[in-house]
């Protein structure tokens, strides 16, 4: 059997202001607070002696390095992803950035926030761009239906209220 796994295709280049400023400041911490910390204990854990059996030294050094792959990731994924910082110049249809209000058939209310897949949060509603129901909602306006598959079966919601309160920051 073999570990090979086919690339994942990739994610929408898109971000909020507020995703990019999460992600700098998540490279900075790593970079400047962080790592200096892992690399004094590792040079302290390396003055004992045998570093074949030293844990301290052995650890910090995995985790040097699980530091260093996520500084090179965020350092990319910084440089390739668009910033959108502004409503579209049509707000009542549904684009990146969206906070968008579904209704189902029983009455029942779902607000959704397009984002790019670096700030997803099913907790608070901030779905990714490239999910399914995203992408059923792109480009519609209030009162419309979509429908979607989801793990659950074919599901039909009709769009109630759309604005862009999360790209002003006011969500």
């Amino acid at each position: 059997m073999s570990r090979y796994r086919p690339p994942r295709p990739p994610s929408a280049p898109y971000i909020t202001a507020a995703g990019a400023a999460t992600l700098k400041s998540e490279l900075d911490e790593l970079w400047r607070v962080e790592r200096p910390k892992i690399t004094d204990a590792v040079r302290e854990a390396a003055k004992n002696g045998d570093r074949s059996e030293n844990g301290d030294y052995i650890y910090g050094k995995r985790r040097l390095r699980e530091i260093d792959s996520r500084v090179r990731y965020l350092t990319k994924r910084l440089e390739s992803l668009k910033i959108v910082s502004a409503p579209p110049s049509e707000p009542d249809r549904v684009f990146f950035g969206a906070s968008v209000t579904l209704e189902d058939e029983e009455g029942s209310l779902q607000t959704l926030h397009i984002v790019g897949a670096d700030e997803i949060d099913p907790k608070t509603g901030k779905i990714s761009i490239d999910a399914p129901i995203s992408r059923a909602l792109l480009g519609k306006r209030i009162d419309d239906e979509i429908e979607y598959q989801a793990p659950a079966g074919r599901q039909v919601r009709y769009v109630t209220e759309v604005n862009y309160r999360l790209l002003e920051g006011k969500d």
